[in-house]
């Protein structure tokens, strides 16, 4: 599309929409003057202060019993969203999808730790090392024999040949 067309329709939509906007806004003025006119009756003040204090009080009451609707509704209103809220919890539930928050990383010593748990009263010592008992370690017998082999180019020598193969199977037997 050129420019030229597109420029014409879209001026041509703009003077649509305001048309439009200028019906819309004369047809809710006058939904208000009917809406005006058949709830609420033209005032007529009474000429004597007797009259002018039951008027006063008509309105009050009028006042007291619409202040009455507006708070029920309200309450209905409000435990309606409440309900909503509760209902929408319990498909969570059902559903078992939660979203997991973001965890920080903290440092913390294991005695920081104990304490932010146990709270301030309780002082809590972590030596994990003063309650180990000392094992001494006992070296076995086996492992001395392993460890005391000596050098390995010197076992290679002795088994090469004829002669080592033929110790190893005799050493093997006995």
């Amino acid at each position: 599309m050129s420019s030229s067309r597109k420029y014409g329709l879209k001026s041509l939509m703009l003077s649509i929409a305001k048309g439009l906007l200028e019906t819309e806004i004369t047809d809710k003025i006058e939904e208000k003057r009917a809406y005006m006119s058949e709830h609420c009756t033209p005032l007529s003040l009474p000429s004597g202060t007797q009259a002018l204090q039951e008027l006063c009080k008509e309105i009050h009451h009028k006042i007291e019993r619409i202040d009455e609707e507006r708070y029920d509704m309200e309450v209905k209103v409000n435990k309606g969203v409440r309900d909503v809220e509760d209902l929408k919890i319990k498909v969570q539930d059902l559903k078992g999808k939660f979203k997991k928050p973001v965890l920080r990383k903290v440092r913390m010593s294991a005695d920081q730790m104990l304490q932010a748990l146990l709270g301030s009263k309780h002082k809590v010592n972590l030596d994990l090392r003063a309650n180990l008992k000392q094992v001494k370690k006992e070296v076995k017998e086996e492992e001395k024999e392993l460890r005391e082999v000596g050098d390995w180019r010197k076992n290679i020598d002795d088994k090469s040949g004829m002669d080592g193969r033929k110790k190893m199977f005799e050493g093997g037997e006995a």
